[in-house]
């Protein structure tokens, strides 16, 4: 645990850019009314605010209900009827919780679609959110499923050292996880086609060389079959590494302004982000496993409130899911902070190789409205949950280059 912890500080210290600017710089306090009309900040508002307190009771609600199961026996007891052998039990123990997970936010998260389709930001029919709801479950059970085998086949065999094993292991499923995550997942929910030959496909190649990308192929994936609004991303690394644009915004964007995308996320891929962010996951899921050890040890309280015998029992599935959840929420302010500013550093990138601020703030201004996002949200939930940069942060970025230019 305390290798992992270590290994996690190095490479956030030496690797996360921190400052988001040249040394000296600062972020301008901006005046969103200057960049919005009053009436788009008022929908926005409207919207997000709404949208975010959703969620929030969503995210609370499914947070007590797993600490329920796993804290009181009430996991332990359901775990308990499941047939077969253990590999088997936990397999179908992890769906079994997760369904009612789903089930008890299923309220919120059709508020959630409902919202969005009368806002404009979804075409998709109930039946397709459906099925992508149904094969979201299925994918994270599967991981679910794979490392709660790991853990407490190890714990079963090992029950001495399992923690030091199943941290290790652990790592490595994050990092198979997230190389295998773009031909294996991303598949499963949408259509990818190369970017057609043209002005534009040539100025984001040439762009590659500029941030000194090795670029075979830009992706356009059909997201306008479930949404209007704007996105490109850039996914896995080494031979999986994926530049991807969303259809919307290869129509919906000027050419400038899809430039600036793209270069925000050749931003990433110069910098090997995904990689950075798969590495510090990794330590990150080592150390967790590690306390779990600390957490499950024989004769403690925690194993004793979830009616397992031991971290070898099935039964300790709920409790593991319960201490998973907390942690992912403790960590979540560490988390997002490293993603933020990976992200400001991408769109400090994309600004130097494009020269263009003013594309980059009306893409920013076009991105905000796409999705209804608030410029500037409230402090204290950005900074627990936000993981890029404020609409109005990254305008300040641009400002600051478009002064220095």
């Amino acid at each position: 645990m305390l290798l992992a912890a270590a290994g996690f500080l190095v490479v956030a210290v030496l690797r996360v850019p921190w400052h988001w600017l040249p040394a000296g710089e600062q972020l301008p306090r901006l005046d969103e009314h200057t960049y919005f009309s009053a009436a788009e900040l008022r929908r926005t508002e409207a919207y997000s605010s709404t949208q975010s307190l959703l969620s929030l009771l969503s995210y609370a609600v499914s947070l007590v209900v797993t600490a329920v199961l796993g804290l009181t026996g009430l996991g332990a007891r359901l775990l308990s009827r499941t047939p077969g052998w253990w590999w088997l039990r936990l397999t179908l123990g992890t769906l079994v919780l997760l369904v009612i997970g789903e089930l008890v936010t299923l309220p919120f998260s059709l508020a959630l679609r409902r919202r969005a389709v009368a806002a404009g930001l979804t075409r998709q029919s109930l039946a397709g959110w459906g099925r992508d709801e149904g094969v979201s479950l299925l994918v994270t059970a599967v991981y679910t499923a794979i490392a709660a085998i790991v853990l407490v086949g190890l714990a079963r065999r090992l029950p001495r050292t399992w923690p030091a094993w199943g941290a290790l292991i652990s790592g490595l499923l994050v990092v198979i996880g997230s190389f295998v995550y773009p031909v294996v997942v991303e598949p499963l929910f949408n259509s990818f086609r190369p970017l057609p030959a043209g002005a534009l496909r040539t100025e984001i190649l040439q762009l590659a060389r500029t941030e000194h990308v090795q670029l075979d192929d830009v992706l356009v994936s059909d997201a306008s079959i479930r949404t209007t609004e704007l996105n490109a991303y850039v996914t896995g690394f080494g031979s999986t590494r994926r530049v991807v644009l969303w259809d919307n915004t290869v129509r919906d964007l000027p050419r400038s302004q899809v430039a600036a995308v793209v270069a925000h996320e050749l931003g990433h891929a110069e910098h090997d982000d995904v990689l950075l962010g798969t590495v510090l996951g990794a330590f990150g899921a080592a150390f967790g496993v590690g306390l779990l050890g600390l957490l499950l040890a024989p004769g403690g309280a925690l194993l004793r409130r979830s009616g397992a015998s031991g971290p070898g029992d099935p039964r300790v599935l709920a409790l593991l899911l319960a201490l998973t959840a907390l942690g992912g929420f403790v960590a979540s302010p560490v988390e997002n902070a490293v993603s933020r500013s990976i992200e400001a550093r991408a769109d400090r990138t994309g600004l130097e190789a494009t020269r263009d601020p003013t594309a980059f703030v009306a893409m920013q201004r076009r991105l905000a409205l796409s999705g209804l996002d608030e410029p500037q949200p409230p402090a204290v939930t950005h900074w627990w949950f936000g993981t890029h940069p404020t609409t109005m942060q990254r305008i300040g970025m641009a400002e600051v280059l478009l002064n220095r230019s």
